[in-house]
Formats: C-alpha cells, sequence, structure tokens
C-alpha cells in the first residue's frame, strides 16, 4: 500500500476495525489482505465500497453482524454461523471475503448441505456473492497460494485422498479399484480345491501377480503417508492400520522363505500370518473413497451410533428374556418332553435371535404348546423392536446421501471449471 496511513480502519456495516498495515498485509481474509497490494485508489475500489483518504477508512457494505463471527474465525480458527440469519446469506458473506464451506464447522457444513439440498443447488453463483468473475478468481481463497514443495505436496494430497480433485486423480483411483478387485479374486480364487495344481502349474504367472498387487499397495501407502499433514492422525485412521497389516504378512513370508524356513513350519506363527493374510479382505473398504454409496452407509453408521446401539440392547435384553423361558418351557420343567435343543440358556440363545429376526433356519424348533407359544411372542416382539429405530437409521441414510451426493456435485463441478480453464 503506498497511500494512506500507517493505520488502516476497515468500515464493515457501520462497525469499525482498526488495523496496522502489516496486520493488513497477513490478514487471513484474501479481500482484505488484497488492500496491501494496491496502488492507487481505483485499485481501492475495485475491492471495497467506498474509500476515505483522510481516514484511511475503507468502506465495505456488507453485514455487520455475519463479519463479527468471521472476524471470531481469525481470531480463534472456529467458523459458525450467526444464529437467527439464513444459512445462504451467510454463505454468501463468506465467499465475498474469501472463505469456502470447507472452513465451517462439521455441524454447519451439514446444515449448509441440507439447505442447499432443498432448493436445489450445489454452489451460488457470481451474481449472488456480488463479486466479479476476476475479483471471484482473486477472492476465491482466504489464505496466500502454495509455492514450490508446500504445493507440491498439496497437489499430491488431493490426488491421492480426493480421487474427484482432478482428472489424474481420477486415473489413479480408477487403477487402485482395479488392483484390489484383482487381489481379492486372486484371494478367492485360493480357497478352491483346484487351485494347488493351478498354482504349482503356474507359479511364476501368480507370484508375479501378487507381487504387483503388493507392491502397488505399498507404494500407495507410502506416498500417502510422505504427503499426509499429519503423520499421527494418518497412523490411526483404520483403513491405513488395515492397509499396514494386510501389506505386512507378504513380506513377514517372504523374509522367512529368503532365511530359509518354510511357512507350514511355523506352527502359531504360521496360523497368525495366514490370518493376517486374509485381513486382505478388508482393501474392499478402501472402495469407499470412490464409491458414494459406501460412503453414505460409512457415515450413517457413524452418525446413528446411538441408534444401532439401541437396537443391539433391544435385542440382547429380548434374547435374554426368550431365552430363560424357553430353555423353561423346553427343558426345565421336566414333563416328559425335554427337548435336548434347548439344553442350556445359550443353547436357546440361538433360537431366538433366528426366530426374532424372522430367519427361521428351522435346526431347532419348539415342541411343547408353551414353547411354540413363546416363539410366536418371539417373532412378533423381534419385528416390533427392530421396526423401531429403524426409521431413524433410514431417514438418516437418505440425508447422508443427499450431502454426500451434494459435496461430490461441487467437486465435479469445480473439476469441470479447471478442465475448461486447462482447455
Amino acid at each position: 500500500m503506498k497511500f494512506g496511513k500507517s493505520i488502516c480502519v476497515l468500515n464493515v456495516g457501520g462497525t469499525r476495525y482498526a488495523f496496522t498495515r502489516e496486520v493488513i498485509r497477513d490478514f487471513p481474509l484474501r479481500r482484505v489482505s488484497r488492500l496491501h497490494a494496491c496502488a492507487t485508489e481505483k485499485e481501492v475500489l475495485e475491492l471495497c465500497d467506498d474509500y476515505d483518504r483522510d481516514r484511511n477508512e475503507f468502506f465495505f457494505d456488507r453485514h455487520a453482524q455475519a463479519f463479527v463471527f468471521i472476524m471470531l474465525y481469525v481470531r480463534s480458527g472456529k467458523l459458525r454461523f450467526v444464529p437467527g440469519v439464513c444459512e445462504l446469506s451467510f454463505y454468501t458473506e463468506m465467499l465475498y471475503w474469501g472463505l469456502e464451506s470447507v472452513h465451517l464447522d462439521s455441524c454447519c457444513q451439514k446444515r449448509l448441505d441440507d439447505r442447499m439440498s432443498e432448493i436445489g443447488v450445489d454452489t451460488l453463483s457470481e451474481l449472488d456473492v456480488g463479486v466479479s468473475g476476476d475479483e471471484s478468481q482473486s477472492c476465491g481463497s482466504p489464505v496466500p497460494r502454495l509455492t514450490g514443495r508446500a504445493k507440491w505436496l498439496d497437489v499430491m494430497r488431493k490426488t491421492f485422498e480426493e480421487p474427484n480433485s482432478s482428472v489424474f486423480a481420477q486415473l489413479l483411483a480408477s487403477v487402485s479399484v482395479i488392483f484390489v478387485l484383482v487381489s481379492m479374486i486372486m484371494m478367492c480364487a485360493s480357497t478352491l480345491p483346484d487351485w494347488d495344481t493351478a498354482k504349482r502349474n503356474t507359479v511364476e504367472e501368480h507370484r508375479t501377480v501378487e507381487a504387483v498387487c503388493i507392491g502397488w499397495f505399498t507404494a500407495e501407502c507410502i506416498v500417502r503417508f510422505l504427503v499426509a499433514k499429519s503423520k499421527w492422525d494418518f497412523i490411526r485412521r483404520p483403513l491405513n492400520i488395515i492397509d499396514v497389516i494386510s501389506i505386512t504378512p507378504y513380506y513377514v513370508t517372504m523374509a522367512l522363505a529368503q532365511a530359509g524356513v518354510p511357512g507350514a513350519g511355523l506352527g502359531v506363527a504360521g496360523v497368525v500370518l495366514r490370518v493376517l493374510r486374509m485381513m486382505r479382505v478388508f482393501w474392499l473398504m478402501k472402495l469407499a473413497r470412490h464409491f458414494l454409496g459406501l460412503q453414505t452407509l460409512g457415515l450413517t453408521l457413524t452418525r446413528c451410533y446411538r441408534e444401532m446401539v439401541m437396537l443391539m440392547v433391544f435385542v440382547f435384553v429380548a434374547m435374554a428374556i426368550y431365552s430363560a423361558l424357553a430353555q423353561l418351557l423346553e427343558y426345565g420343567l421336566d414333563l416328559g418332553t425335554q427337548n435336548p435343543d434347548y439344553a442350556s440358556i445359550p443353547a436357546a440363545a440361538w433360537w431366538v435371535i433366528i426366530s426374532m429376526t424372522t430367519v427361521g433356519y428351522g435346526d431347532v424348533y419348539p415342541v411343547t404348546v408353551g414353547g411354540r407359544v413363546l416363539g410366536g411372542m418371539c417373532v412378533v416382539s423381534g419385528i416390533v423392536l427392530l421396526a423401531l429405530p429403524i426409521t431413524f437409521i433410514y431417514h438418516s441414510f437418505v440425508q447422508c446421501y443427499h450431502e454426500l451426493k451434494l459435496r461430490s456435485a461441487r467437486y465435479t463441478r469445480s473439476l469441470s471449471v479447471e478442465m475448461l480453464q486447462r482447455a
């Protein structure tokens, strides 16, 4: 800034804020920080509504209360909606100052997604925000652009963690899905009776395929670890733990083979290795990064854990009551018609659970009149108990689906804009 005083005053909707030039230069809101680079009043008026040279005061005809909450974000790093203000109106203010929906707390992000889903839009236009096309491009980021190594790490992180962030990320995700499917097919085929014979005939081909799959997963895991913002958070993620557990047995087996120790001679250790190798089936959970349905399922289970716990409590309480009564009526009263299938309460619990879930295998069934009456009550009460929390889970599933679908539409839109700009 080559004009004005050393103290700059921001007047937002009648509320005045005073800052030094140094603070303005490093201000987290991009629109404000760009004032420091302005050389003329004409450039200043492109960013604000009016300017008083004598008092070095910049006027912004924006929502004063919304800017108070935005300033709280600048100070504390937490951004929430203003009580009593429309979510879309506050989002418009956020975009004007250079913030995005990702800066909102998770609860407010959910409210914004629900609101935008209700009106059937995935983003606000530049006209709604009140900025021009060039201005929106320059004010779209709340922080200075990354350069050098930091920019490269950010690109790599998005490429591996966000499949919809770019065309190359989508291609990389497709290759990862192919390797997951090939690995799953190989694992399932290895349990077939004729697999050992086929493996002996084409042992080199099978080793090559397995080595390529493990090599890909290893390289992907290492790269994602190196570019992760927080290494500790990366290690704590369940999917990353499954990756490490699934990959490690292959290298342990190869090291033992090189040392001349056969897998069959490991005893308990060999059994443990085989169990860990079967953990590769959980690689299918990696597909959740690429498929909206699995993401919806995971998000629903996360948000509905209380309802799931409540459902389990209902089932276990009913199972304890009915299994005790069934054991008493079928075996415990000793009326000359003892049913050996109900000799214990745990044995009767198996019949209760398959009856409450209306599966009814038919391997265990009551023979006394009292047992059959109890069985009817067990089936009816099972239907009612299972139906009670299902409504909450269903509505949460629909809500999560629309929320993730809206986010996916935003990613697709940003990707399309990026491709058009490159073209």
